[in-house]
């Protein structure tokens, strides 16, 4: 049963269940992007294709932690560069 800040996270999670192929896929997908991988590269990975249908490979792209974990790193990326920019142009 979903604890009560779960269901108050996402009140309508009843209606998308998550299998543990999904979960164990997107802690897999989290983990190889903070190594370094591509998407691309690892969404080909025998790990994804191996226990995901092509539909379930799709939603992973949508879930939060996923999107979150993508979403810090080009943030950061674009932080670098823009830093680095005013750098050279302060020089």
């Amino acid at each position: 049963m979903a604890s009560f800040g779960d269901i108050l996270r996402s009140p309508f999670s009843f209606l998308f269940p998550r299998s543990r192929k999904e979960e164990v896929c997107a802690e897999h997908l989290i983990r190889e992007h903070h190594r370094g991988r591509s998407l691309d590269d690892i969404m080909q990975d025998v790990y994804i294709t191996n226990r995901l249908s092509p539909e379930q490979a799709k939603r992973l792209l949508h879930r939060p932690d996923v999107l979150h974990a993508f979403g810090e790193d080009i943030v950061s990326q674009h932080r670098t560069a823009a830093e680095a920019n005013v750098n050279r142009t302060l020089s």
